[in-house]
């Protein structure tokens, strides 16, 4: 079974605004000729990456609710100039929307069991994945979604 990996996302506004600051990143990587990888960078590495790699995602947390995630393709371990231990979780570049869940604010990442993991919007629900981040988040507080 799968295991995952949440964590907020600090700084976007919307999941709009974190799929539009990917796609810069990944752009501003081609026009740099280096390859087209999204990673992330933290300092704890994952104890268990070997649950995690190639099964598991990255669910963020955007403006309080679990909102979207992101494949974890690879987790690479590497210490940086000033001799810390840190690690890149290199993540596909796809943001994947997912039902809300709300989430109170944590420091750092947390492990993610499958069974608590948000569903992704359903191909029936392609529709809500157009709307607003926001409004979604309203309708399903008011559980119209």
């Amino acid at each position: 079974m799968a295991l995952h990996l949440l964590k907020l996302c600090v700084g976007a506004e919307s999941v709009e605004d974190h799929r539009a600051w990917i796609e810069a990143r990944i752009d501003a990587l081609r026009k740099a000729g280096l390859p087209p990888e999204q990673t992330h960078t933290t300092r704890m590495i994952p104890k268990r990456a070997d649950e995690i790699i190639g099964t598991g995602s990255l669910y963020w947390v955007t403006k309080g609710k679990v909102q979207s995630r992101q494949r974890i393709v690879d987790i690479r371990p590497f210490v940086d100039a000033q001799g810390i231990s840190r690690c890149d979780l290199v993540l596909d570049p796809e943001l994947v929307l997912t039902v809300p869940q709300p989430r109170r604010p944590f420091q750092g990442w947390r492990y993610l069991k499958a069974e608590d993991a948000p569903r992704d919007l359903s191909d029936a629900a392609a529709a809500l994945a157009e709307m607003p981040s926001e409004m979604r988040a309203e309708l399903s507080e008011l559980g119209l979604l």
